[in-house]
């Protein structure tokens, strides 16, 4: 994987965090906590796909890896919600 690549895959990451964050209504931090989510969501997604029998949608390949852009979004809502329930605003 070359660093265009790396860094391809990095925002394409922090596109589906923040829009997983806007969907839940819940945001904290900045550009490196999206991408965070975005990972994140995309292992619960994808997790998730496999538990439900269900297909992968609109997959991304980005130099020989594949990014579940669904998924990710899907599992980015799920784990900011888990995250904003368990953590209280101040």
């Amino acid at each position: 994987m070359t660093l265009f690549e790396f860094l391809l895959l990095l925002l394409i990451a922090g596109i589906c965090g923040s829009i997983g964050q806007a969907i839940a209504g819940y945001s904290r931090g900045g550009c490196v906590i999206s991408i965070v989510v975005g990972f994140i969501g995309a292992l619960l997604g994808s997790w998730m796909s496999v538990q439900l029998g269900l297909p992968e949608l609109f997959d991304v390949q980005i130099g020989g890896n594949t990014f579940p852009i669904i998924w990710s979004i899907i599992g980015s809502v799920v784990f900011v919600v888990i995250i904003g329930l368990l953590t209280k605003n101040r």
